[in-house]
């Protein structure tokens, strides 16, 4: 869209009568979940609520995906808003009149209040302007399997939508509604996961000296697995290795042939995950080696890390201080283990990931992301749409020409 820049001096905060429209799109978003690549009816709708506000877009950009390119002025510059789209396979249970009409499938992450916060910022900046350049509203399918930002960016997002910079947020249960948390350098965590498979010999319980007890060797390797961290990881850099599964396939009274563990590791570095990979399959080797057993790892890279951008950061901090005031900023927080596909956005395009309140423990917006009674907060809109427009209006400002 290429319009006239609107008279007046436009502000950030969308008006009573915007917030109205943006709440009503988030909760019939709420209403269609779908999950990864799936995104059909949040696609459709998404594409009719730009269709109506005369701003064009391109569908199936890496598969469900779209991208708004929302054009004011002649500026070259251009940055980008990415909210991402999918819900999770979790049956709602929060008894609210716009719950999921999708059986089995919630937005129990917010990502409909993520969608809502970009629509609501293409809204007000389509209405009342206030920048000069190009913002490529990208909404994103597939964040929660780690797959949608690398479908985009193989689908060419970054050649066919030159970004400067992109930015995203993500809705945070625990933190007061409103407030913007980020920091420079790594904000969230990789993941890696990893199968490890165990083959010994079974047998009778009442003879374990005839058997290779998978099930001691596995205990040994869960225990062996905490030195990675403790014993090859510096203590200045982040790290986490977790064993989630313990399957055998074993009876009350049968020791079992097989055991399979499976888990995940987390860090910031792409040398971290190296040694978590090179140590993980030399305890597992070696410690099968001294039972008798055979032991295989299977090591996969899910999540990039989010690493923010420092100079887009401080601009991010800077909106964020305009659009919200001081007291509710915070630009030097706490990284989080988590993951978010984001990550893999930032390792080709400069850019800054923000946590929005939404809502403090045991208040409304409270309750853990991904729980069946999760909620997102409505009242987090109007501060996440305030963000996204100041920040827009100071990367991409008006110059006064004499």
């Amino acid at each position: 869209m290429t319009a006239d820049s609107p008279t007046g001096t436009p502000t950030s905060a969308p008006t009573t009568a915007q917030l109205d429209t943006i709440r009503g799109w988030r909760r019939a978003l709420h209403q269609i979940p779908e999950t990864g690549f799936v995104e059909h009816a949040t696609s459709d709708y998404i594409s009719q609520t730009l269709a109506s506000m005369g701003i064009p877009h391109v569908r199936g950009v890496g598969g469900t995906g779209i991208v708004a390119s929302l054009k004011l002025g002649d500026s070259p510059r251009s940055i980008g808003i990415r909210a991402d789209m999918d819900g999770l396979p979790i049956a709602e249970e929060t008894g609210l009149d716009w719950a999921s009409r999708h059986d089995g499938t919630m937005h129990a992450c917010g990502h409909d209040g993520h969608m809502a916060m970009a629509l609501g910022a293409a809204h007000v900046l389509a209405a009342e302007g206030g920048f000069d350049g190009t913002v490529h509203f990208v909404f994103q399918p597939s964040e929660e399997h780690g797959r949608g930002a690398q479908a985009m960016l193989d689908d060419d997002l970054a050649g066919r939508f030159p970004m400067q910079a992109i930015f995203g947020l993500h809705n945070t249960p625990g933190l007061a509604v409103g407030h913007l948390h980020t920091r420079p350098g790594g904000l969230m965590a990789s993941e890696d996961n990893f199968t490890i498979r165990i083959h010994g010999r079974g047998g009778h319980a009442s003879g374990p000296h005839m058997v290779v007890d998978p099930l001691v060797i596995g205990a040994e390797i869960v225990t062996a697995l905490q030195t990675i961290v403790s014993r090859s990881i510096p203590s200045t850099l982040p790290a986490v290795v977790s064993c989630t599964e313990f399957v055998t396939d074993g009876a009350r009274n049968a020791i079992p042939s097989n055991v399979t563990i499976t888990g995940d590791t987390r860090s910031f570095d792409p040398e971290v995950q190296e040694i978590m990979e090179q140590r993980m399959r030399a305890l597992v080797e070696n410690i099968c080696a001294a039972h008798g057993a055979t032991g295989t790892v299977e090591y996969t890279h899910e999540f990039a890390p989010t690493i923010n951008d420092p100079a887009s950061t401080d601009a991010a901090v800077a909106a964020a201080r305009a659009a919200v005031g001081d007291s509710r900023v915070d630009g030097a927080c706490d990284p989080w283990m988590a993951s978010e596909d984001f990550g893999a956005f930032s390792r080709v395009i400069p850019g800054c990931f923000l946590f929005i309140g939404n809502g403090a423990t045991g208040e409304h917006g409270g309750v853990p992301l991904h729980s069946h009674d999760y909620q997102f907060n409505d009242d987090a809109l109007g501060a996440g749409v305030s963000f996204y427009v100041e920040l827009v209006r100071s990367m991409l400002p008006v110059e006064v020409r004499a």
